[in-house]
Protein backbone atom coordinates (compact mmCIF):
# COMPACT_ATOMS: atom_id res chain seq x y z
CA UNK A 1 0.00 0.00 0.00
CA UNK A 2 1.55 3.00 -1.30
CA UNK A 3 -0.08 7.18 -1.06
CA UNK A 4 1.50 9.59 -3.31
CA UNK A 5 1.38 13.47 -2.08
CA UNK A 6 2.20 16.35 -4.16
CA UNK A 7 3.73 18.03 -0.77
CA UNK A 8 5.06 17.88 2.30
CA UNK A 9 1.91 19.88 4.44
CA UNK A 10 -0.41 17.53 2.55
CA UNK A 11 1.20 14.65 3.83
CA UNK A 12 1.77 16.39 6.98
CA UNK A 13 -1.96 17.29 7.35
CA UNK A 14 -3.41 13.46 6.32
CA UNK A 15 -0.94 12.05 9.47
CA UNK A 16 -2.44 14.65 11.62
CA UNK A 17 -6.07 14.46 10.78
CA UNK A 18 -5.50 10.15 11.34
CA UNK A 19 -4.86 10.75 14.74
CA UNK A 20 -8.12 13.35 15.95
CA UNK A 21 -6.16 16.62 15.11
CA UNK A 22 -8.93 19.05 14.00
CA UNK A 23 -7.23 22.58 14.73
CA UNK A 24 -4.59 24.51 14.29
CA UNK A 25 -3.44 27.76 15.55
CA UNK A 26 -1.35 30.07 14.29
CA UNK A 27 0.67 32.66 11.57
CA UNK A 28 2.13 31.39 8.97
CA UNK A 29 4.96 32.75 6.67
CA UNK A 30 4.62 33.48 2.82
CA UNK A 31 4.39 29.72 2.54
CA UNK A 32 0.32 29.42 2.75
CA UNK A 33 -0.18 25.93 1.37
CA UNK A 34 -0.47 24.80 4.79
CA UNK A 35 -3.53 26.41 4.63
CA UNK A 36 -4.94 24.57 1.16
CA UNK A 37 -4.07 21.00 3.15
CA UNK A 38 -5.77 22.01 6.19
CA UNK A 39 -9.05 22.84 4.40
CA UNK A 40 -8.79 19.95 1.88
CA UNK A 41 -8.76 17.29 4.99
CA UNK A 42 -11.36 19.41 7.01
CA UNK A 43 -9.01 20.90 9.20
CA UNK A 44 -9.89 24.19 10.73
CA UNK A 45 -6.93 26.99 11.67
CA UNK A 46 -7.49 29.89 14.21
CA UNK A 47 -5.45 32.42 13.04
CA UNK A 48 -3.14 34.32 14.68
CA UNK A 49 -1.83 38.38 14.53
CA UNK A 50 1.04 37.26 17.15
CA UNK A 51 2.96 34.05 16.99
CA UNK A 52 3.56 33.67 20.82
CA UNK A 53 0.08 34.55 21.40
CA UNK A 54 -0.54 31.59 18.81
CA UNK A 55 1.48 29.57 21.58
CA UNK A 56 -0.45 30.13 23.92
CA UNK A 57 -3.68 29.41 22.37
CA UNK A 58 -2.49 25.96 21.59
CA UNK A 59 -1.01 25.90 25.29
CA UNK A 60 -4.41 26.78 26.23
CA UNK A 61 -6.12 23.89 24.03
CA UNK A 62 -3.76 21.19 24.48
CA UNK A 63 -4.24 21.58 28.12
CA UNK A 64 -7.94 21.96 28.63
CA UNK A 65 -8.34 18.75 26.55
CA UNK A 66 -5.57 16.69 27.04
CA UNK A 67 -5.13 16.01 23.36
CA UNK A 68 -2.22 17.16 21.46
CA UNK A 69 -2.41 20.76 19.55
CA UNK A 70 -0.89 21.94 16.65
CA UNK A 71 1.19 25.85 16.23
CA UNK A 72 2.03 26.68 12.69
CA UNK A 73 4.66 29.10 12.13
CA UNK A 74 6.90 30.67 9.72
CA UNK A 75 10.88 30.78 9.96
CA UNK A 76 13.64 33.01 11.86
CA UNK A 77 12.05 36.14 13.54
CA UNK A 78 8.34 33.82 13.39
CA UNK A 79 10.64 31.34 15.80
CA UNK A 80 12.19 33.78 18.26
CA UNK A 81 8.91 35.45 18.91
CA UNK A 82 7.20 32.19 19.68
CA UNK A 83 10.15 31.33 21.90
CA UNK A 84 8.40 32.58 25.11
CA UNK A 85 5.20 30.49 24.13
CA UNK A 86 7.20 27.59 23.76
CA UNK A 87 8.87 27.92 26.91
CA UNK A 88 5.43 28.51 28.70
CA UNK A 89 4.08 25.21 27.02
CA UNK A 90 7.05 23.50 28.36
CA UNK A 91 6.63 24.45 31.88
CA UNK A 92 2.81 23.52 31.65
CA UNK A 93 3.36 20.22 30.27
CA UNK A 94 1.03 20.95 27.62
CA UNK A 95 1.36 18.47 24.14
CA UNK A 96 2.08 20.69 21.25
CA UNK A 97 3.40 20.54 17.91
CA UNK A 98 4.92 23.05 16.33
CA UNK A 99 5.17 23.12 12.61
CA UNK A 100 7.56 25.81 11.29
CA UNK A 101 9.16 26.32 7.93
CA UNK A 102 12.99 27.16 7.24
CA UNK A 103 15.60 27.98 4.75
CA UNK A 104 16.24 25.64 1.99
CA UNK A 105 19.21 22.81 2.79
CA UNK A 106 21.26 24.09 -0.16
CA UNK A 107 20.63 27.84 1.00
CA UNK A 108 22.10 27.08 4.57
CA UNK A 109 25.44 29.00 5.86
CA UNK A 110 24.74 31.78 3.33
CA UNK A 111 22.98 34.27 5.06
CA UNK A 112 20.04 34.05 3.20
CA UNK A 113 16.30 36.00 3.94
CA UNK A 114 15.18 34.69 7.75
CA UNK A 115 17.63 31.97 7.99
CA UNK A 116 18.21 31.03 11.33
CA UNK A 117 19.49 28.10 13.44
CA UNK A 118 16.16 27.43 14.44
CA UNK A 119 16.88 24.04 16.36
CA UNK A 120 19.55 25.80 18.20
CA UNK A 121 17.09 28.62 19.29
CA UNK A 122 14.32 25.93 20.26
CA UNK A 123 16.11 22.59 21.67
CA UNK A 124 16.52 24.04 25.16
CA UNK A 125 12.67 25.21 25.10
CA UNK A 126 10.89 21.75 24.14
CA UNK A 127 11.42 17.98 24.19
CA UNK A 128 12.41 17.11 21.25
CA UNK A 129 13.51 19.54 18.07
CA UNK A 130 14.00 18.49 14.75
CA UNK A 131 14.86 19.40 11.35
CA UNK A 132 13.63 17.57 8.42
CA UNK A 133 16.45 16.85 5.91
CA UNK A 134 14.99 14.43 3.07
CA UNK A 135 11.19 14.16 2.01
CA UNK A 136 11.35 10.53 2.80
CA UNK A 137 11.61 11.64 6.61
CA UNK A 138 8.62 13.88 6.63
CA UNK A 139 6.07 11.50 7.64
CA UNK A 140 8.00 9.32 9.77
CA UNK A 141 9.48 12.93 11.62
CA UNK A 142 5.60 14.08 12.35
CA UNK A 143 4.43 10.98 13.38
CA UNK A 144 7.95 11.17 16.15
CA UNK A 145 7.42 14.21 17.19
CA UNK A 146 3.76 13.69 18.28
CA UNK A 147 4.26 10.65 19.81
CA UNK A 148 6.96 12.57 22.07
CA UNK A 149 4.20 15.37 22.16
CA UNK A 150 1.62 13.13 23.91
CA UNK A 151 4.32 11.88 26.23
CA UNK A 152 4.75 10.92 28.86
CA UNK A 153 5.67 13.38 29.89
CA UNK A 154 3.73 15.33 27.53
CA UNK A 155 5.07 18.05 26.36
CA UNK A 156 5.92 20.52 23.73
CA UNK A 157 8.20 19.53 20.06
CA UNK A 158 9.46 21.62 17.22
CA UNK A 159 9.53 20.46 13.87
CA UNK A 160 11.28 22.42 11.27
CA UNK A 161 10.31 21.70 7.20
CA UNK A 162 12.80 23.15 4.90
CA UNK A 163 11.48 24.69 2.06
CA UNK A 164 12.74 22.60 -0.65
CA UNK A 165 11.63 20.05 1.66
CA UNK A 166 8.01 21.40 2.09
CA UNK A 167 7.87 21.49 -2.09
CA UNK A 168 9.05 18.50 -2.48
CA UNK A 169 6.59 15.01 -3.48
CA UNK A 170 6.26 12.74 -0.44
CA UNK A 171 6.02 9.01 -1.61
CA UNK A 172 4.21 6.94 1.80
CA UNK A 173 4.61 2.89 1.80
CA UNK A 174 3.18 1.03 4.28
CA UNK A 175 0.02 1.83 6.64
CA UNK A 176 -0.45 5.21 7.87
CA UNK A 177 0.80 6.30 11.34
CA UNK A 178 -0.82 6.51 14.30
CA UNK A 179 0.04 7.49 18.14
CA UNK A 180 1.31 4.11 19.94
CA UNK A 181 -1.77 2.42 21.80
CA UNK A 182 -1.31 3.36 25.65
CA UNK A 183 -1.06 -0.05 27.66
CA UNK A 184 -4.05 -0.21 30.25
CA UNK A 185 -3.36 -0.92 33.77
CA UNK A 186 -4.76 -2.80 36.71
CA UNK A 187 -4.68 -0.71 39.66
CA UNK A 188 -2.58 -2.93 41.65
CA UNK A 189 -1.31 -2.27 45.41
CA UNK A 190 1.56 -0.74 45.82
CA UNK A 191 5.22 -2.39 46.46
CA UNK A 192 6.03 -2.31 50.18
CA UNK A 193 8.73 0.25 50.34
CA UNK A 194 10.07 3.71 51.81
CA UNK A 195 6.98 5.67 50.10
CA UNK A 196 4.09 3.41 51.56
CA UNK A 197 5.79 2.85 54.94
CA UNK A 198 5.64 6.67 55.01
CA UNK A 199 1.88 7.17 53.80
CA UNK A 200 1.24 4.06 56.83
CA UNK A 201 2.48 5.96 59.78
CA UNK A 202 1.47 9.51 58.61
CA UNK A 203 -1.79 10.81 61.20
CA UNK A 204 -1.63 14.58 59.68
CA UNK A 205 -1.07 13.95 56.13
CA UNK A 206 -1.72 16.57 53.15
CA UNK A 207 -2.43 15.88 49.86
CA UNK A 208 -0.71 18.36 46.94
CA UNK A 209 -2.42 17.86 43.44
CA UNK A 210 0.01 19.29 40.65
CA UNK A 211 -0.40 19.93 37.42
CA UNK A 212 0.40 16.30 36.13
CA UNK A 213 -3.00 15.04 37.57
CA UNK A 214 -5.02 17.21 35.05
CA UNK A 215 -6.81 14.35 33.23
CA UNK A 216 -5.53 11.70 35.11
CA UNK A 217 -8.46 11.63 38.00
CA UNK A 218 -11.04 9.68 36.43
CA UNK A 219 -13.51 8.46 39.06
CA UNK A 220 -12.38 10.93 41.70
CA UNK A 221 -8.75 8.61 42.70
CA UNK A 222 -7.34 11.48 44.23
CA UNK A 223 -10.56 12.30 46.69
CA UNK A 224 -10.91 8.83 47.42
CA UNK A 225 -6.90 8.09 48.55
CA UNK A 226 -7.68 11.22 50.31
CA UNK A 227 -10.64 9.76 52.14
CA UNK A 228 -9.37 6.84 53.03
CA UNK A 229 -6.19 8.68 54.63
CA UNK A 230 -7.66 11.49 56.19
CA UNK A 231 -5.65 13.87 54.40
CA UNK A 232 -5.98 17.58 53.79
CA UNK A 233 -6.41 18.26 50.12
CA UNK A 234 -4.34 21.01 48.87
CA UNK A 235 -3.36 21.88 44.48
CA UNK A 236 -0.94 23.75 43.47
CA UNK A 237 -2.27 27.22 41.51
CA UNK A 238 -1.64 24.22 37.96
CA UNK A 239 -3.30 21.88 39.96
CA UNK A 240 -6.13 23.19 39.95
CA UNK A 241 -9.82 21.50 38.04
CA UNK A 242 -7.91 18.37 38.66
CA UNK A 243 -10.25 17.57 41.59
CA UNK A 244 -13.39 18.44 42.99
CA UNK A 245 -13.04 21.97 44.95
CA UNK A 246 -15.99 21.12 46.61
CA UNK A 247 -15.15 17.73 48.32
CA UNK A 248 -15.16 18.87 52.22
CA UNK A 249 -11.58 17.46 52.45
CA UNK A 250 -10.12 20.49 50.03
CA UNK A 251 -8.57 23.10 51.19
CA UNK A 252 -7.63 25.56 48.17
CA UNK A 253 -4.20 26.31 46.65
CA UNK A 254 -0.76 25.99 48.64
CA UNK A 255 2.23 28.55 49.21
CA UNK A 256 1.74 31.73 48.56
CA UNK A 257 -1.90 31.44 47.58
CA UNK A 258 -3.11 30.09 50.66
CA UNK A 259 -5.67 31.36 52.99
CA UNK A 260 -4.22 32.12 57.24
CA UNK A 261 -6.39 29.05 58.53
CA UNK A 262 -5.10 26.50 55.39
CA UNK A 263 -1.53 27.98 56.22
CA UNK A 264 -1.69 27.10 59.93
CA UNK A 265 -3.34 23.65 59.03
CA UNK A 266 -0.05 22.94 56.69
CA UNK A 267 2.41 23.95 59.09
CA UNK A 268 1.14 21.21 61.39
CA UNK A 269 1.07 18.43 58.78
CA UNK A 270 3.03 15.48 59.19
CA UNK A 271 3.83 14.26 55.90
CA UNK A 272 3.34 15.91 52.11
CA UNK A 273 2.29 13.62 49.49
CA UNK A 274 2.97 15.54 46.21
CA UNK A 275 1.03 13.83 43.02
CA UNK A 276 2.64 14.98 40.03
CA UNK A 277 3.83 18.45 40.50
CA UNK A 278 7.11 20.15 40.67
CA UNK A 279 7.19 21.60 44.39
CA UNK A 280 7.81 24.89 42.85
CA UNK A 281 8.60 28.11 44.61
CA UNK A 282 5.07 29.66 44.61
CA UNK A 283 4.46 26.32 46.49
CA UNK A 284 6.65 26.22 49.20
CA UNK A 285 7.57 29.35 49.87
CA UNK A 286 5.07 33.05 49.59
CA UNK A 287 3.81 32.98 53.42
CA UNK A 288 3.16 29.03 54.05
CA UNK A 289 6.14 28.18 56.43
CA UNK A 290 7.38 24.58 54.40
CA UNK A 291 6.89 21.59 57.49
CA UNK A 292 10.39 19.71 58.42
CA UNK A 293 8.67 16.76 57.67
CA UNK A 294 9.00 13.73 54.90
CA UNK A 295 7.53 14.21 51.33
CA UNK A 296 6.77 11.54 49.27
CA UNK A 297 6.82 12.84 45.80
CA UNK A 298 5.43 11.12 42.67
CA UNK A 299 6.11 11.58 39.47
CA UNK A 300 6.04 10.47 35.46
CA UNK A 301 9.09 12.62 34.55
CA UNK A 302 12.51 12.57 36.39
CA UNK A 303 12.68 15.96 35.44
CA UNK A 304 9.86 16.56 38.27
CA UNK A 305 11.15 14.96 41.19
CA UNK A 306 13.09 17.60 43.79
CA UNK A 307 16.22 16.85 45.45
CA UNK A 308 15.43 19.87 47.90
CA UNK A 309 13.37 17.44 50.23
CA UNK A 310 13.63 14.81 52.46
CA UNK A 311 11.45 11.61 51.81
CA UNK A 312 10.82 8.71 49.32
CA UNK A 313 10.56 9.80 45.37
CA UNK A 314 8.69 7.55 43.48
CA UNK A 315 9.22 7.37 39.66
CA UNK A 316 6.05 6.83 38.22
CA UNK A 317 2.26 7.48 36.89
CA UNK A 318 0.46 8.81 39.87
CA UNK A 319 -2.49 8.06 39.27
CA UNK A 320 -1.63 4.32 39.21
CA UNK A 321 0.42 5.07 42.58
CA UNK A 322 -2.49 6.66 44.54
CA UNK A 323 -5.04 3.57 42.96
CA UNK A 324 -2.20 1.02 44.38
CA UNK A 325 -2.00 3.14 47.70
CA UNK A 326 -5.83 3.26 48.44
CA UNK A 327 -5.64 -0.77 47.83
CA UNK A 328 -3.11 -1.59 50.61
CA UNK A 329 -4.50 0.92 52.95
CA UNK A 330 -7.65 -0.92 52.83
CA UNK A 331 -6.26 -4.00 52.96
CA UNK A 332 -4.09 -3.61 55.99
CA UNK A 333 -4.37 -0.59 57.72
CA UNK A 334 -3.05 -1.01 61.06
CA UNK A 335 -5.80 -0.21 63.87
CA UNK A 336 -5.25 1.93 66.63
CA UNK A 337 -5.24 5.41 65.13
CA UNK A 338 -8.52 6.62 65.10
CA UNK A 339 -8.34 9.14 67.84
CA UNK A 340 -5.68 11.08 65.53
CA UNK A 341 -7.03 10.68 62.73
CA UNK A 342 -10.29 12.26 64.14
CA UNK A 343 -8.52 14.73 65.71
CA UNK A 344 -6.85 15.89 62.16
CA UNK A 345 -10.54 15.37 60.70
CA UNK A 346 -11.60 17.83 63.23
CA UNK A 347 -8.50 20.45 62.55
CA UNK A 348 -9.48 20.05 58.56
CA UNK A 349 -12.82 20.79 59.24
CA UNK A 350 -12.11 23.72 61.37
CA UNK A 351 -9.53 25.29 58.86
CA UNK A 352 -12.36 24.88 56.13
CA UNK A 353 -14.95 26.48 58.46
CA UNK A 354 -12.72 29.69 59.56
CA UNK A 355 -11.58 30.43 55.79
CA UNK A 356 -15.45 30.31 54.74
CA UNK A 357 -16.01 32.93 58.14
CA UNK A 358 -13.36 34.76 56.16
CA UNK A 359 -14.74 34.96 52.96
CA UNK A 360 -17.74 36.08 54.60
CA UNK A 361 -15.86 38.89 56.83
CA UNK A 362 -14.29 39.87 52.98
CA UNK A 363 -17.81 40.42 51.30
CA UNK A 364 -18.90 42.17 53.67
CA UNK A 365 -16.06 44.61 54.11
CA UNK A 366 -16.32 45.24 50.24
CA UNK A 367 -19.93 45.57 50.43
CA UNK A 368 -19.09 48.86 52.55
CA UNK A 369 -16.28 50.11 49.68
CA UNK A 370 -17.28 52.47 47.41
CA UNK A 371 -17.15 50.74 43.61
CA UNK A 372 -16.72 47.16 43.02
CA UNK A 373 -14.34 45.11 44.81
CA UNK A 374 -12.63 41.89 43.41
CA UNK A 375 -14.22 39.24 45.60
CA UNK A 376 -17.42 40.98 45.00
CA UNK A 377 -16.63 40.42 41.61
CA UNK A 378 -15.56 36.57 41.48
CA UNK A 379 -18.79 35.56 44.19
CA UNK A 380 -20.88 37.01 41.47
CA UNK A 381 -19.17 35.54 38.85
CA UNK A 382 -19.65 32.49 40.73
CA UNK A 383 -23.23 33.08 41.32
CA UNK A 384 -23.99 33.87 37.49
CA UNK A 385 -21.67 30.47 36.00
CA UNK A 386 -23.20 27.27 34.31
CA UNK A 387 -22.54 24.04 35.59
CA UNK A 388 -19.79 23.32 32.89
CA UNK A 389 -17.30 26.68 33.04
CA UNK A 390 -13.59 27.17 32.93
CA UNK A 391 -11.71 30.06 34.96
CA UNK A 392 -8.88 31.09 33.03
CA UNK A 393 -6.78 33.41 34.71
CA UNK A 394 -3.65 35.52 34.32
CA UNK A 395 -0.92 36.15 37.60
CA UNK A 396 -0.89 39.77 38.14
CA UNK A 397 -1.42 41.19 41.13
CA UNK A 398 -5.06 41.62 41.57
CA UNK A 399 -6.08 38.83 39.19
CA UNK A 400 -4.03 36.74 41.61
CA UNK A 401 -7.63 37.35 43.78
CA UNK A 402 -9.06 34.31 41.62
CA UNK A 403 -6.05 31.83 43.37
CA UNK A 404 -7.43 31.91 46.54
CA UNK A 405 -10.31 29.98 48.02
CA UNK A 406 -12.56 29.60 48.53
CA UNK A 407 -13.47 33.01 46.38
CA UNK A 408 -13.90 30.63 42.94
CA UNK A 409 -15.17 27.36 43.90
CA UNK A 410 -16.30 24.12 41.27
CA UNK A 411 -15.89 24.29 37.57
CA UNK A 412 -12.44 24.35 35.06
CA UNK A 413 -9.04 26.18 36.02
CA UNK A 414 -6.33 27.11 33.53
CA UNK A 415 -3.30 29.24 34.88
CA UNK A 416 -0.32 30.10 33.54
CA UNK A 417 3.05 27.67 34.86
CA UNK A 418 5.64 29.22 37.20
CA UNK A 419 7.18 31.36 34.42
CA UNK A 420 3.75 33.43 34.06
CA UNK A 421 4.35 34.91 31.06
CA UNK A 422 2.18 38.69 30.53
CA UNK A 423 -1.24 37.87 28.41
CA UNK A 424 -0.86 33.82 28.20
CA UNK A 425 -4.86 33.57 29.85
CA UNK A 426 -6.32 36.18 27.80
CA UNK A 427 -5.19 34.43 24.35
CA UNK A 428 -5.02 31.04 26.31
CA UNK A 429 -8.96 31.12 26.60
CA UNK A 430 -9.32 31.42 23.02
CA UNK A 431 -7.65 27.91 22.74
CA UNK A 432 -9.92 26.64 25.71
CA UNK A 433 -13.22 27.55 24.35
CA UNK A 434 -11.78 25.79 20.95
CA UNK A 435 -11.39 22.58 23.17
CA UNK A 436 -14.29 22.98 25.23
CA UNK A 437 -17.19 24.33 23.16
CA UNK A 438 -20.02 23.75 25.20
CA UNK A 439 -18.39 25.12 28.60
CA UNK A 440 -18.80 28.59 29.39
CA UNK A 441 -15.08 29.99 29.28
CA UNK A 442 -14.44 33.37 31.63
CA UNK A 443 -11.10 34.76 31.29
CA UNK A 444 -9.91 36.79 34.26
CA UNK A 445 -7.45 39.27 33.43
CA UNK A 446 -5.73 41.98 33.82
CA UNK A 447 -5.64 45.06 31.37
CA UNK A 448 -1.71 44.92 30.75
CA UNK A 449 -2.76 40.88 29.96
CA UNK A 450 -5.69 41.65 27.78
CA UNK A 451 -3.81 44.52 25.53
CA UNK A 452 -1.01 41.98 24.89
CA UNK A 453 -3.80 39.61 23.39
CA UNK A 454 -6.15 42.23 22.38
CA UNK A 455 -5.90 42.37 18.55
CA UNK A 456 -6.37 38.19 18.65
CA UNK A 457 -9.47 38.91 20.71
CA UNK A 458 -10.55 40.92 18.19
CA UNK A 459 -9.68 38.97 15.25
CA UNK A 460 -11.31 35.61 16.51
CA UNK A 461 -14.63 37.27 18.05
CA UNK A 462 -16.53 36.30 14.65
CA UNK A 463 -15.66 32.82 14.31
CA UNK A 464 -13.78 31.97 17.13
CA UNK A 465 -15.96 33.35 20.16
CA UNK A 466 -17.86 32.71 23.35
CA UNK A 467 -15.77 34.16 25.56
CA UNK A 468 -16.08 36.37 28.47
CA UNK A 469 -13.17 38.71 29.27
CA UNK A 470 -13.79 39.90 32.89
CA UNK A 471 -10.60 43.06 32.51
CA UNK A 472 -9.41 43.87 36.08
CA UNK A 473 -8.02 47.92 35.25
CA UNK A 474 -5.70 49.42 36.99
CA UNK A 475 -3.43 51.38 34.39
CA UNK A 476 -0.62 48.86 33.52
CA UNK A 477 1.25 46.38 36.25
CA UNK A 478 0.15 46.51 39.48
CA UNK A 479 3.00 44.01 40.45
CA UNK A 480 5.40 46.35 39.70
CA UNK A 481 4.06 49.14 40.55
CA UNK A 482 3.23 47.60 44.57
CA UNK A 483 7.11 47.00 44.09
CA UNK A 484 7.62 50.49 43.41
CA UNK A 485 6.25 51.80 46.29
CA UNK A 486 7.91 49.28 48.43
CA UNK A 487 11.17 50.75 47.61
CA UNK A 488 9.51 54.23 47.75
CA UNK A 489 10.78 54.95 43.68
CA UNK A 490 8.68 58.32 42.32
CA UNK A 491 5.51 56.74 40.36
CA UNK A 492 5.85 59.84 38.04
CA UNK A 493 9.29 58.53 36.79
CA UNK A 494 8.36 54.54 36.72
CA UNK A 495 4.39 55.15 35.85
CA UNK A 496 3.61 51.12 35.99
CA UNK A 497 0.43 51.97 36.31
CA UNK A 498 -1.87 55.11 35.26
CA UNK A 499 -5.10 54.74 36.74
CA UNK A 500 -8.13 56.35 34.45
CA UNK A 501 -9.84 55.13 31.49
CA UNK A 502 -9.82 51.51 30.76
CA UNK A 503 -8.33 50.32 27.49
CA UNK A 504 -10.18 50.47 23.94
CA UNK A 505 -11.02 47.76 22.64
CA UNK A 506 -12.18 47.14 19.05
CA UNK A 507 -15.95 47.76 18.29
CA UNK A 508 -18.34 44.80 16.25
CA UNK A 509 -21.12 43.34 15.74
CA UNK A 510 -19.42 40.34 17.36
CA UNK A 511 -18.16 42.36 20.88
CA UNK A 512 -19.95 43.40 23.73
CA UNK A 513 -17.45 46.00 25.46
CA UNK A 514 -18.99 47.74 29.15
CA UNK A 515 -17.41 49.33 32.29
CA UNK A 516 -18.67 47.83 34.95
CA UNK A 517 -18.83 50.75 38.37
CA UNK A 518 -22.17 49.34 39.92
CA UNK A 519 -22.20 47.37 42.58
CA UNK A 520 -26.41 47.37 42.16
CA UNK A 521 -25.82 46.59 38.32
CA UNK A 522 -23.17 44.06 38.19
CA UNK A 523 -25.37 40.47 38.85
CA UNK A 524 -27.73 41.89 35.75
CA UNK A 525 -24.33 42.61 33.54
CA UNK A 526 -22.70 39.50 34.21
CA UNK A 527 -25.80 37.89 33.20
CA UNK A 528 -26.27 39.89 29.90
CA UNK A 529 -22.34 38.86 29.35
CA UNK A 530 -23.59 35.92 29.56
CA UNK A 531 -25.85 35.23 27.43
CA UNK A 532 -24.39 37.31 24.72
CA UNK A 533 -21.28 34.81 24.99
CA UNK A 534 -23.95 31.73 24.56
CA UNK A 535 -25.10 33.36 21.08
CA UNK A 536 -21.16 32.93 19.78
CA UNK A 537 -20.16 36.76 21.02
CA UNK A 538 -17.38 38.07 22.96
CA UNK A 539 -18.37 39.83 25.74
CA UNK A 540 -15.38 42.31 27.20
CA UNK A 541 -16.81 43.69 30.83
CA UNK A 542 -14.23 46.57 31.97
CA UNK A 543 -13.63 47.09 35.79
CA UNK A 544 -11.74 49.40 37.51
CA UNK A 545 -9.93 48.56 40.35
CA UNK A 546 -8.36 50.53 43.26
CA UNK A 547 -4.11 49.89 43.65
CA UNK A 548 -5.14 48.87 47.31
CA UNK A 549 -7.43 45.52 46.13
CA UNK A 550 -5.00 42.78 46.92
CA UNK A 551 -5.56 39.22 47.80
CA UNK A 552 -5.57 38.77 51.76
CA UNK A 553 -2.77 35.85 51.00
CA UNK A 554 -0.64 38.24 49.95
CA UNK A 555 -1.56 41.36 52.52
CA UNK A 556 -1.06 38.97 55.44
CA UNK A 557 2.33 37.51 53.83
CA UNK A 558 4.07 40.52 53.46
CA UNK A 559 4.83 39.96 49.52
CA UNK A 560 3.54 43.72 48.79
CA UNK A 561 3.73 46.95 50.51
CA UNK A 562 1.07 47.51 52.61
Amino acid sequence: MSKRYADAWTAIVDLLAANGVDTCFGLPGDDLELLRALDAAGLDLVPCRDQRNAMYMATGYALQSGRPAVCALGKGPAVTHAATGLLEARESGAPVLVLAAGVPERRRGSGGFQELDQVAVTAPLVRWAHRVGHPDRVVPATATALTRAVGPPPGPVYLEIPDDVRTAEILVTGPQQTLPEPLPLEPMPATPGPALAAIRASRRPVVLVGGGMRHRNDGGAVEGFAERLGAALFTTASGRGAVDERHPLFCGVAGLYAAAPARELWSSCDLVISLAGRLEETVVEGGTPWPPVPVVQVNIDPGGLSAEFPGPRVLGDARHAVLGWTRALDEDREPGDADATEVWADKISFARKAMSLDVEAELARAAALPGIRIPELLAALDATAGEHHVLVQENGLQDMWSYCFPFHVGGGSLVPSEQTPLGFGAAAAIGVKRAAPDHEVTAFVGDGAFLAARAEIAATAPAHGGILYVVLCNGGYGWLDAQRARLGLDAERYPFTRPGAPPPVVDGPDLLCRVLRDKATLTKELLAARRFCAQGGTAVLMVPVVPDDIPPPLREGGVVPQ
